[in-house]
């Protein structure tokens, strides 16, 4: 396997057409899925993420790798999936990357960037291998976050270092619990309540409180926002927003369905580029966004990278998408649950490798309000061994068509899908229990 793939980046140097190279700022959420007003979701206050689509590119099929914490943020930041990158659980739990694995802030500090780490990362139980310059983990709560961010970027600006950067503020909002002494709940009966969910008054009360996190993180991230307009920065900056996997509700976060993988992704372009804002429809990996994100800075993609790149696709949308299907899949969360998944347009497949109950919760969802209002059939008959969705009749994928011989052959067609990607990627099942050591 070669070491770089130059054409990429040859090609978006043409595109770029600019010295020095742009800078890079990324903002993440914690367990917050789509749920945002930009992506449809009524009664959310995000005016300033939904102000950062409408001039950027949103993203509204993107997935991650994996539905929990480490093993997603692990492919978001190596474009490696997880069996490939180590981080097949948490990494408090003691899952840490291989070796030989190059994080995206190497990547770049090897090509001249400083980079710099505030606030929520959970790949990592010492923050120093990340490949980070700076790091500063101690507070995770979004307005601390952006209060070191803009004093870090006004000292950059104020120093006239010509470097290009990388700046990475990680929220930890909007991850349970939600305390309404920290977070102004909405009020309950304003809720839409997302059609996967029960209509119950838990429920309500439950997202009453995601709610008043997301504003909280939305007002954090638009201050932020406005330091890097009032710097002189958004001319020569990437603006990236996105999430680590799906909302901590029953049946998303930790499941393979779309609402544990989905996630927000927008991308807003440096104003010189002169990139209209447009919505990007195509299916997209979090395995994806390291090399889509180096090969836009005109930085060569590594060749052991799992993913692809989609900066065509993003500065030309008349080009051929970049992939036709993700992969998902779950290994450890709080308990060793086996399960890989491939996803098209139009079908989910899911396989699950060990008897476990249909929903197999996290301790943080089990222990919330939602819990309250599951029937007790979801989390204690036994799960489908195979699963197959039609995502365009079914899109919250109830109804499993796996053993339904009108749909056999489609069956064995993502069966063969999915375990040819197995064989390619070199994913072996580690026996129940096992924990992998990832040095």
């Amino acid at each position: 396997m070669s070491s770089s793939r130059p054409h990429g980046a040859a090609r978006a140097e043409a595109r770029s057409g600019a010295t020095p190279r742009e800078n890079l700022l990324l903002i993440h959420c914690h367990d917050l899925g789509r749920h945002l007003a930009c992506y449809g979701i009524d009664g959310v206050d995000s005016p300033n993420l939904d102000a950062l689509a409408s001039d950027g590119i949103l993203f509204t099929d993107a997935h991650a790798t994996a539905p929990l914490c480490s093993p997603a943020r692990g492919s978001i930041f190596t474009g490696r999936y997880p069996h490939r990158n180590g981080l097949i659980g948490l990494a408090h739990h003691g899952f840490e990357y291989h070796r030989d694995v190059r994080t995206l802030p190497t990547m770049l500090s090897e090509v001249g960037y400083r980079t710099a780490l505030f606030g929520m990362q959970h790949e990592s139980a010492d923050p120093g291998r990340l490949g980070f310059d700076t790091v500063d983990v101690t507070e995770t709560q979004c307005d601390h976050v952006v209060g070191r961010a803009q004093e870090w970027l006004h000292a950059h600006v104020h120093a006239s270092d010509e470097r290009p950067f990388l700046l990475t503020a990680g929220f930890v909002e909007a991850h349970r619990p939600y305390p309404a002494e920290q977070y102004e709940h909405a009020d309950p009966s304003s809720i839409t309540v997302p059609s996967f969910l029960p209509d119950t008054d838990d429920v309500r009360e439950d997202l009453a409180g995601l709610h008043g996190s997301i504003a909280r993180a939305d007002a954090a991230a638009g201050r932020l926002l406005a330091t890097v307009a009032e710097l002189g920065l958004d001319d020569t900056t990437w603006v990236v927003f996105f999430t680590d996997h799906g909302l901590a509700f029953p049946r998303a976060k930790s499941t393979l369905y779309a609402q544990g993988t989905g996630i927000a992704l927008i991308i807003r372009p440096p104003t010189r580029r002169g990139v209209d804002p447009h919505t990007y429809d195509d299916l997209f990996s979090g395995v994806d966004l390291t090399p889509t994100l180096v090969d836009l800075l005109s930085v060569p993609v590594p060749g052991d990278v799992d993913g692809e790149s989609h900066a065509e696709q993003l500065l030309d949308p008349h080009e051929a998408p970049a992939r036709t299907e993700v992969f998902t899949e779950k290994t450890y969360h709080d308990a060793f649950d086996p399960i890989r998944a491939v996803r098209t347009k139009e079908f989910s497949y899911i396989e699950s490798y060990a008897e476990r109950p249909r929903l197999l919760l996290p301790l943080d969802i089990a222990e919330s309000p939602s819990a309250r209002s599951l029937d007790l059939s979801e989390t204690r008959s036994p799960r489908a061994r195979h699963e197959l969705y039609d995502l365009l009749d079914d899109p919250d994928e109830q109804i499993n068509l796996a053993g339904d011989p009108a749909h056999a052959d489609t069956r064995r067609r993502f069966a063969h899908m999915l375990a040819d990607w197995r064989t390619r990627t070199e994913d072996v099942i580690p026996d129940d229990g096992t924990i992998v050591d990832g040095f």
